[in-house]
C-alpha cells in the first residue's frame, strides 16, 4: 500500500510547472503502458496517483487550469471505474492511450516547461 501522505508532501513541495510536468509523465506512461497486456496493474495504479496528483494541484491552480484539471479527474475516473471492461477491449485501450496522450501534451503546455 502507497503512502499517500509522503507522496503527497512530496509531491506539493515542487512548484505548480513541476507538479504539472509530473502529471503529463504519468498521462504519457498510461498511454505507453496501455500497449502491453501484463500492464494492467501499473495503469491501474498510474490512473488513480493521477487522480490525487490533480486533487492537490488544482486548488492552487488558475481558474482556467482548475477547471481543465477537474475535467480530466472525471475522465480517469470514469476510466478507473469501467476499467475491467476498458482493458479487455483493445479498442477501448487504444482509445485511453490516445487520449491520455492527448490529455498529457495539454498538461505540459500548461506547465509552461516548454516555453522555458
Amino acid at each position: 500500500m502507497k503512502d499517500w501522505a509522503a507522496i503527497r508532501k512530496r509531491y506539493l513541495h515542487d512548484g505548480m510547472p513541476i507538479r504539472l510536468g509530473g502529471l503529463a509523465a504519468n498521462l504519457s506512461r498510461i498511454k505507453s503502458f496501455a500497449a502491453h497486456d501484463a500492464s494492467r496493474e501499473a495503469v491501474e495504479s498510474l490512473i488513480n496517483e493521477s487522480k490525487f496528483f490533480i486533487e492537490w494541484t488544482a486548488a492552487e491552480a488558475e481558474s482556467h487550469a482548475a477547471a481543465e484539471l477537474v475535467e480530466l479527474q472525471i475522465q480517469l475516473a470514469r476510466w478507473q471505474q469501467n476499467w475491467a471492461r476498458i482493458w479487455v477491449d483493445p479498442a477501448q485501450r487504444r482509445q485511453v492511450a490516445e487520449q491520455s496522450s492527448v490529455w498529457s501534451k495539454r498538461v505540459l503546455e500548461m506547465s509552461g516547461l516548454l516555453s522555458r
